[in-house]
């Protein structure tokens, strides 16, 4: 297994020490990709023997540079992506709730393709392909409330790309939709988390003036290009565009419809809502929710209790299960800060992170003598990715320690 340079696994007891916590929201929102235009690479095998490649693909001297993954058991190949612009293994050895442990591939083809695939294979001793989600922005597996079930994350990016003439690069993000396994079938969930969407509302809301809300309500809505406005003028309504549309869709997938449709009639033209309330519609019914089987409603969600999570740095005695401690998928870092006076004494900076069932950390902690904050490096913890810990075969949260080097 590749292990990064400026990493290590500390190989020293639990100390009292004043830590720096960082809860992490819900998802990552660095959306890190394992193998991009022929950079990067992955291997390990899992606990039933079934191994898993990715990387450069071999172009046979072409100067196009792409990516290939394979998993592999008794010596045969399975083929899951070839010549594709991304591929990244978002979760290995992870229960969805599907019966067996899963390896989760996000494929994207070519670098002109809007949207992700996400493709789920079984890590038993004879892997095959258990299920294909297509049309997301990105794809991410978490369990972000640690309640012990795994959800996926995504956004519904074939529904909106091209909405409205929008492209996806001038949305601040495609609404995200909340996935998870019951039962076999693909439910939307996202309901059960409209706090997320009310954080997102709130910080677009924000960004909307009275005098925007009443500029774009003069318009006619569809903000054609024969109406009498100055370029400028354009672009800003444009953008107040953008945000409204934002707003409405965060109710919508968040199961609000009625406060969706109460904002639109709060923000938008009058005379254009009856053909925007269809566009929305028709966008839905062509997305990614097409692909689910039921929807959650959020006065049926369960509160599950908390996870346990296990500490996979030490084992007290009295356990009789042995845990496996978390191992690096992709750990990426910004370039280190320059050394103060404080930390130039200091080889490195201790980590306490929480990783979740899917291998996604929930919490860092930065321990130790130093009380430099590198706000950049905490930051990047939303984008990496383990193998999660292991209690008797099975995903299990975990707290584990890293030690980052100070110097590159």
């Amino acid at each position: 297994m590749t292990r990064h340079p400026l990493f290590r696994r500390a190989a020293i007891a639990f100390a009292a020490f004043l830590p720096l916590i960082c809860t992490l929201r819900t998802f990552a929102q660095d959306h890190e990709i394992l193998c991009s235009d022929g950079n990067g690479s992955f291997q390990a095998a899992s606990h039933s023997g079934v191994t898993v490649k990715v990387g450069a693909m071999n172009n046979g001297g072409l100067s196009t540079r792409t990516c290939e993954a394979t998993l592999a058991w008794n010596k045969q190949p399975i083929t899951i992506a070839t010549n594709a612009a991304q591929i990244d293994l978002d979760a290995f050895q992870t229960d969805f709730g599907l019966g067996v442990p899963i390896a989760a591939f996000q494929v994207k083809n070519s670098a002109t393709q809007c949207c992700m695939e996400y493709k789920l294979y079984s890590l038993d001793k004879s892997p095959r392909l258990l299920r294909t989600i297509s049309g997301g922005g990105y794809f991410s597996a978490a369990d972000a409330d640690l309640d012990g079930r795994v959800k996926i994350w995504t956004t519904d990016a074939a529904a909106v790309n091209g909405l409205e003439k929008l492209n996806l690069a001038e949305l601040d993000s495609a609404p995200t939709i909340v996935l998870r396994f019951q039962h076999g079938n693909l439910h939307d969930v996202s309901s059960e988390f409209q706090a997320y969407y009310d954080d997102q509302i709130a910080a677009l809301r924000q960004q909307l003036s009275p005098a925007d809300l009443e500029e774009f309500k003069n318009t006619d809505g569809k903000l054609s290009a024969t109406a009498p406005s100055a370029a400028d003028q354009l672009h800003h309504q444009r953008q107040s565009k953008i945000k409204i549309l934002e707003i409405v869709l965060s109710y919508l997938y968040s199961g609000r419809e009625s406060q969706a449709w109460s904002s639109l009639s709060n923000m938008w033209p009058t005379t254009d809502i009856p053909r925007i309330r269809a566009v929305l519609a028709d966008a839905r019914a062509h997305g990614l929710l097409t692909q689910v089987s039921g929807v959650s409603s959020a006065q049926a969600a369960k509160k599950e209790k908390h996870a346990r999570i296990f500490n996979a740095e030490t084992q007290a005695s009295s356990e009789k299960t042995e845990v496996t401690p978390p191992e690096a998928i992709l750990l990426r870092r910004p370039p280190p800060p320059e050394i103060s006076n404080e930390t130039s004494s200091l080889p490195e900076l201790l980590l306490e992170l929480t990783i979740d069932a899917a291998g996604k950390v929930r919490s860092v902690e930065l321990t130790g003598r130093t009380k430099s904050i590198d706000a950049a490096l905490l930051q990047s913890t939303t984008g990496w990715k383990f193998i999660p810990a292991l209690n008797a075969g099975r995903p299990v949260a975990s707290r584990t320690r890293l030690a980052v080097s100070l110097r590159q």
